[in-house]
């Protein structure tokens, strides 16, 4: 069969997505990051909002949270100043991917490409759901990952079998690193598997502010446009400026915002499309929310690029 959707060209940051984030970072003022600061709660003033952490308070115009929004409510006493409304709204609207367990697998070559596979699969067989190339653009480092609904005893070896059916015996090699986001506890809240309304994804009411218009909503569960995705969380990022940086227009000044010349750089430098078929799904790549972000995400050096041509199969099975 062809044309799976699994099976088409896909981009990847070629350091890591906390490149970005680093990289973005390193432009910020000394002072501006506070880490190991977990925020304990929110509350509203007549001028603003005070940000409450275990050792201080700091006063603030406005507040964007970029974490999910049923997480925010675990981890942050906001019930109190927030609509009923949003409050049910938060608690019922699933963690993405946060009951999901990921599995990286690392090889000391990306053999599968040497028999024409392109290291994707789908599966009902074994723990893993699917399964994607992660390698660099030039198959080094060599590593698949998938995603499992979750752990349980003999589930390393479990994923080892399944790997070795879909691959051959050299996926029997391979160095297991295996995170379940359900068990971390600044990622889900606790119960987050019985959080599977994703029709609440993207809800009217993220898109409002709240706390008399300062506080504003950016995860990937807010966005109204391919949650889940890296452009929603970024569509996300873009609505809650926008937001802020209006309420400033009649104001004398305006918050401080990175030159795009760093956002240009970075991604010149450090994006590019795997030379694999892998799991970014290209109708959903179109869709980035900058026109001129997704036009310079898209820039690739030829040499990159997927050839046409190019014979590959699809997981353990050749593609007719």
């Amino acid at each position: 069969m062809h044309g799976n959707p699994i099976d088409v060209p896909a981009r990847r940051y070629r350091s890591g997505a906390a490149a970005l984030t680093d990289r973005l970072t390193a432009a910020l003022p000394a002072g501006t990051l506070h880490f190991s600061t977990p925020v304990t709660a929110i509350a509203a003033t007549d001028d603003g909002l005070d940000v409450h952490t275990p050792d201080t308070v700091h006063r603030a115009d406005h507040v964007v949270l970029a974490v999910p929004p049923a997480l925010a409510l675990a981890r942050i006493d906001l019930v109190d100043g927030l609509p009923a409304d949003l409050v049910l709204l938060a608690e019922s609207t699933p963690v993405w991917m946060g009951a999901v367990t990921k599995v990286v697998a690392v090889y000391e070559d990306a053999f599968w490409r040497r028999d024409g596979l392109a290291g994707a699969a789908f599966s009902r067989t074994g723990p893993l759901r699917e399964i994607h190339d992660m390698s660099g653009p030039d198959g080094s480092p060599a590593a698949l990952f998938g995603f499992a609904p979750a752990t349980g005893p003999g589930f390393r070896q479990a994923v080892v079998g399944q790997l070795t059916d879909l691959f051959g015996p050299a996926a029997r090699c391979g160095e297991l690193h295996v995170q379940d986001w359900s068990a971390e506890h600044w990622t889900s809240p606790r119960g987050v598997q019985f959080l599977n309304d994703y029709s609440s994804f993207g809800h009217p009411l993220y898109q409002r502010a709240a706390l008399d218009g300062r506080l504003h909503r950016a995860s990937t569960e807010t966005a109204a446009d391919q949650p889940g995705h890296v452009e929603s969380a970024l569509a996300g990022g873009e609505r809650a400026a926008h937001a802020v940086l209006t309420a400033y227009q009649d104001k004398s000044q305006e918050p401080q915002i990175a030159e795009q010349s760093i956002v240009d750089s970075f991604l010149n430098e450090h994006v590019s499309l795997l030379s694999t078929r892998s799991n970014f799904h290209s109708n959903a790549w179109n869709k980035f929310p900058s026109r001129a972000l997704r036009a310079r995400l898209n820039w690739v050096a030829p040499s990159d690029r997927v050839s046409p041509g190019q014979p590959t199969r699809f997981g353990g099975k050749p593609q007719d």
